[in-house]
């Protein structure tokens, strides 16, 4: 349900593992890599990932949203590597019987994700580089 890979990420994948009859919504966030960030042209994104730490994290974030929610139907993926142009480098699907929860469940998801786990991104423009976060002017994505 919780995953750092390297494949490249399959929406339908991670929505089956949420899939239920007793579900009447799931929400699907896709995270993408974008051609433009700060003004500058991207050429592409790097995310590193301490996989063991950052999967173990993603289960936290899924017990959170159990906690808070009621919710038992969270997963999510994440891409690690060279992402090109329009990739998914992230997926959460939450499943829930009603939509009201699925929504703010998958919104704490990621936010949570981009606060908690620890995965890095470069991104690489046409005029040079920089992980993002680390440079004073926090994370972009």
């Amino acid at each position: 349900m919780y995953e750092i890979t390297e494949r490249e990420l399959s929406v339908e994948e991670v929505e089956a593992k949420v899939r239920h009859p007793s579900c009447g919504a799931i929400t699907i966030f896709v995270g993408t890599v974008r051609d433009v960030s700060k003004g500058r042209k991207v050429l592409y994104l790097e995310y590193e990932a301490y996989k063991e730490m950052a999967e173990k994290k993603l289960a936290e974030i899924g017990e959170e949203i159990k906690s808070r929610w009621g919710l038992e139907r969270v997963a999510i993926t994440h891409r690690v590597g060279r992402l090109a142009l329009g990739e998914a480098s992230v997926v959460i699907a939450v499943a829930s019987p009603h939509r009201a929860e699925a929504f703010e469940a998958c919104r704490y998801a990621i936010e949570t994700l981009k606060k908690t786990v620890p995965i890095w991104k470069k991104e690489v423009w046409e005029d040079g580089e920089v992980w993002v976060g680390m440079e004073g002017t926090g994370d972009s994505g």
